[in-house]
């Protein structure tokens, strides 16, 4: 019974996360495939420690902390044979509860591909996660001034990318 309960448990975890560890995800491979691999490695993970994470004071951290140091695994090792293919709108769907402009999704994907691995996650905690710089340091395993170079200059390298397609959206 007590198994049955915690598998429920971490159902409904799944469910309330699972559309934002995806984004995530999908920010830091580029790769709507990879970006599944990589969540559904995540919550394997997750599940295996389910008691300790649902002891923690936020799972959903602990989830994050997961994916991140997934995808920075996976980057280092270089085992797998795959490779991404270029993506196109029907590939990414439209993140829930918005209407985004697909061409500039596809700028943003295409930029991010651009940095490093560990800029890119980086970027995608302090800007799309609106996480701190501490939260982002502690996450990453790096210090705090780290965290704001490498922000800075993945920014810097971003935004000449992502700058002549706002220049057409917004005149």
């Amino acid at each position: 019974m007590k198994a049955d309960r915690q598998a429920e448990e971490f159902t409904a975890f799944v469910r309330s996360s699972g559309t934002q560890l995806h984004h995530a995800a999908m920010l830091l491979t580029g790769d709507h495939h990879l970006a599944e691999d990589l969540t559904q490695a995540t919550y394997a993970k997750v599940f295996v420690h389910w008691r300790r994470v649902q002891a923690a004071d936020s799972p959903l951290a602990y989830a994050r902390t997961t994916l991140l140091n997934t995808f920075l695994s996976h980057r280092r090792l270089r085992r797998s044979s795959e490779h991404p293919s270029e993506l196109t709108d029907a590939d990414l769907g439209p993140p829930a509860g918005a209407d985004p402009d697909p061409g500039a999704r596809v700028d943003l994907l295409a930029a991010l591909a651009g940095l490093s691995p560990l800029d890119r996650a980086v970027v995608v905690l302090r800007y799309w996660e609106d996480r701190s710089v501490a939260d982002t340091a502690t996450d990453l395993g790096i210090s705090e001034s780290a965290v704001r170079t490498r922000a800075r200059r993945a920014l810097l390298r971003l935004r000449p990318l992502i700058a002549p397609h706002a220049e057409r959206t917004h005149p």
